[in-house]
């Protein structure tokens, strides 16, 4: 299996997403395309003593800032890391795409130049978040702030699909972030998408409020990119916060750094837990072949993450299984695949 990797997407980039590949080719047995300025991954591989075996480089002489205008991947900057990377995979010299850089890039470099799989309307973050009981999908989570129902029941079946397939969860329960719990609950968005999801055929329970996310809601969570964006920053701010309190009460005196040493082993594994290195970043589900971003603060364990959980959604075949169930949705529904009823919205 061969990954792309920008080696210039991130606020860490070259040199923590080429450590990161390093271990990604020791450790899951891959090989690696980089993208980006040939002379200085060479260089800053050299000087670290980092090891470019079984990785090759595709040489891109721009890389796309966080300040650029997305639509630039397209225009001024269709020589940097990320298009050179996304048209590498588009051209099947790779089985994988994997960035830290420019969200807003990547979604348009992502649609314009791999394309959606046929008969998706909208491709979507969908990162793996930890809650009480083990994880969960949240999808989308910034891609598209409007959307119509028809998007969010897409991306119920694309985060059941890639639950089972990806993380292992056997017929994932599917909710949509809203609310209430009541079936009427909601504006006229989330209660077309209600109806819609419950005709699916994932197995969809309902409505959630953001209160009961973070408690066993289901394996996959639906919400339009804005609401999904607002509960994700959240999400992350809160675990900071306690983490961080956590902390300070166990360091407070040496009463409790005692009690803290006794309990350590359960400490780690609880801030591994909810450390959002473990995941790495977000597929973006609906493309027609594997995209990953990976956190624009990756460092070297966290972008390996990234690049790991890459190579299960590519053995999961996760976008021939996306799909496969759109198109025996339309099947059911007697709709041609180029029937606009999904891709309306560009």
């Amino acid at each position: 299996m061969k990954i792309i990797v920008d080696a210039f997407g991130g606020d860490n980039a070259p040199l923590e997403i080429l450590k990161g590949s390093a271990d990604a080719v020791r450790e899951l047995d891959i090989d690696i395309m980089l993208t980006g300025r040939e002379d200085e991954i060479r260089r800053v591989a050299k000087e670290n003593g980092i090891s470019l075996e079984r990785m090759e480089i595709a040489d891109a002489p721009s890389v796309i800032s966080m300040q650029d205008s997305p639509g630039e991947i397209m225009r001024s900057k269709k020589d940097c890391s990320m298009a050179v990377g996304l048209r590498k995979l588009a051209a099947g010299e790779g089985d994988a795409f994997v960035s830290g850089g420019n969200s807003g890039a990547l979604v348009v470099g992502s649609s314009l130049i791999v394309k959606r799989i046929r008969g998706v309307s909208r491709i979507a973050f969908a990162p793996v978040i930890p809650n009480s009981e083990s994880c969960f999908m949240l999808i989308d989570c910034g891609a598209n702030v409007d959307c119509k129902p028809e998007a969010l029941q897409q991306f119920g079946i694309m985060g059941s699909i890639y639950m089972e397939k990806v993380m292992g969860f056997s017929n994932p329960r599917v909710s949509l972030a809203n609310i209430g719990t009541e079936d009427g609950k909601g504006n006229e968005l989330q209660r077309e998408a209600f109806a819609l999801l419950k005709e699916s055929g994932v197995n969809f329970v309902g409505n959630v409020e953001a209160r009961d996310v973070p408690n066993d809601a289901g394996e996959v969570v639906v919400a339009d990119g804005f609401t999904g964006n607002v509960i994700l920053k959240m999400y992350e701010g809160v675990a900071i916060l306690l983490l961080g309190k956590l902390k300070k009460v166990f360091l407070k005196n040496l009463r409790n750094k005692i009690a803290a040493a006794l309990v350590l082993k359960d400490l780690k594994q609880f801030k591994k837990q909810y450390d959002y290195n473990e995941y790495g970043g977000a597929p973006l589900v609906g493309c027609s072949k594997p995209i990953f971003k990976a956190h624009g603060s990756s460092k070297e364990r966290t972008f390996f993450n990234a690049v790991r959980l890459t190579k299960a959604y590519v053995e999961g075949h996760v976008t021939e299984e996306i799909s496969s169930a759109l198109k025996q949705y339309r099947e059911k529904k007697n709709l041609s695949m180029d029937d606009d009823e999904f891709g309306s919205e560009d």
